[in-house]
């Protein structure tokens, strides 16, 4: 860090409290001196720059993520400024909006992420942002561990649906849905494990069976953030094999995600916490043992 006359005068001067420390750190980030997705100093860097014991700067830190300004706090690595909460609360389509929050999740030492949807086509392709990052050297996760809720194969699914409804055993429409669904699934499973061998990660990939077709996409990341969106069904055809499929069925990757995120207030806390209690509990009782295969 550039020693400036500001940090001339914090060295030279008496003991800071935390709020004097993190009202400092505070005008940093609104002046632009620290941006957005950068690292803050380390604990011991701070405590060396205000003279200060590393409770101290660790108080003021919680101050600043109370605040909403900071993201990615973990005893593990220095926390990220975070974006402007405008930013994070626009919700955007799903395959405009999950990879740079999935990006940022990776940040944290230890990465989390919980899945329930229809297919794992927009997981699959958004991770690949973080998992690129992770060979760059850019980030560097302990581990990594993800859980996705797919509907069954044995259920009659609402959507995707021949129009004219199902029709016994041989199903293109069924049989369209489940083959995706499994090629998608095994590639984001193959992307995540790879990381084992290349970086020597911790990585877990998991998957369970919704007995029922989810209505809408979750995504709740370590803990701290749920991006939800809604399954709006429309009438399609596509050509499938020796098929021309007329079916209702939904695009998933256009789906609007609105985030919600612990840090914003009450209100999103306590939707993050319940998001997580729902899917914990899905994946503890109702939800079966999920083969990708035929």
């Amino acid at each position: 860090m550039v020693v400036t006359q500001e940090n001339v005068a914090v060295n030279g001067s008496s003991r800071h409290s935390p709020q004097e420390i993190a009202d400092i750190l505070r005008e940093r980030i609104r002046s632009g001196d620290l941006r957005a997705g950068e690292r803050l100093p380390t604990q011991a860097e701070l405590a060396e720059e205000f003279g200060v014991e590393r409770g101290t700067v660790r108080q003021a830190l919680r101050v600043l993520q109370q605040d909403g300004l900071l993201s990615n706090v973990s005893k593990g690595s220095p926390p990220r400024i975070a974006e402007p909460a405008h930013a994070r609360e626009e919700p955007r389509p799903t395959m405009v909006g999950l990879a740079p929050r999935l990006t940022e999740a990776f940040s944290a030492a230890h990465v989390r992420v919980d899945a329930a949807c229809l297919t794992a086509e927009s997981l699959m392709l958004a991770l690949s942002e973080p998992v690129r990052h992770i060979h760059e050297g850019r980030i560097r996760p302990e581990s990594v561990d993800v859980r996705v809720l797919l509907p069954s194969r044995e259920i009659n699914l609402a959507f995707p649906v021949s129009v004219e409804g199902r029709d016994g055993a041989d199903d293109p429409v069924h049989e369209r849905w489940l083959g995706q669904r499994n090629a998608q699934a095994r590639v984001l499973q193959h992307n995540l494990l790879t990381l084992r061998a290349t970086h020597g990660m911790e990585v877990r990939v998991t998957f369970r069976a919704l007995p029922f077709t989810p209505p809408v996409k979750l995504y709740l990341l370590n803990g701290e953030e749920a991006l939800i969106g809604y399954y709006l069904p429309t009438r399609r055809e596509e050509q499938w094999e020796s098929h021309t499929l007329q079916m209702y069925d939904v695009l998933g990757s256009l789906s609007v995600l609105f985030p919600f995120v612990k840090g914003d207030g009450q209100r999103d806390r306590m939707f993050v916490e319940e998001s997580q209690k729902w899917f914990d509990t899905l994946w503890e009782t109702i939800t079966t043992d999920l083969t990708l295969s035929w």
